[in-house]
């Protein structure tokens, strides 16, 4: 009897590990309604953090989820889907902030290439995100004959208190 029991009790242990080790498997990342655009990477920020508000530019605006998230190459995820994990933008664009001024004025006295200036711009994290959305905006507010959609600091960023 005492044998039957410890196996039964092994075999719910076993069938709740399953339950939720699949569980974890096909959960992904949840995703949240408003994201708050704030980064560990940054000692200091600022500007105010930006609130994205995900639902909004997925259910309202029609977002696909390659229109924000690339790989590597900057070519759109387009198999991705609600939920799938994500990397963080920090991942790739591994330097915090914006390229300092005496940096981009070295690359004009240089006569970098343009070409290069962009490529070496996306190193930096918040020239990366600004890129990605300010270039959606403005062709959102292009397609649609609008001013709707934001392209200057303090639409996105509030005042910091």
């Amino acid at each position: 009897m005492v044998k039957r029991k410890s196996s039964v009790t092994i075999a719910a242990l076993v069938g709740l590990a399953t339950v939720f080790v699949a569980g974890g498997i096909y959960a992904g990342t949840e995703v949240s309604d408003v994201i708050k655009m704030q980064n560990p990477a940054y000692s200091a920020h600022t500007k105010g953090i930006v609130e994205f508000s995900h639902k909004k530019h997925v259910e309202e605006y029609k977002a696909a989820c390659g229109d924000c998230h690339h790989d590597d190459k900057g070519q759109p995820l387009k198999d991705l889907k609600m939920g799938d994990n994500v990397e963080s933008c920090i991942t790739c664009h591994k330097i915090p902030g914006t390229v300092p001024g005496e940096m981009k004025k070295e690359w004009r006295e240089t006569k970098m290439a343009q070409s290069e200036q962009a490529k070496r711009e996306l190193e930096f994290h918040a020239e990366a995100v600004h890129q990605n959305c300010i270039s959606c905006h403005k062709d959102f507010n292009k397609k649609n004959n609008s001013k709707a959609a934001p392209v200057t600091c303090t639409t996105c960023h509030p005042k910091s208190e």
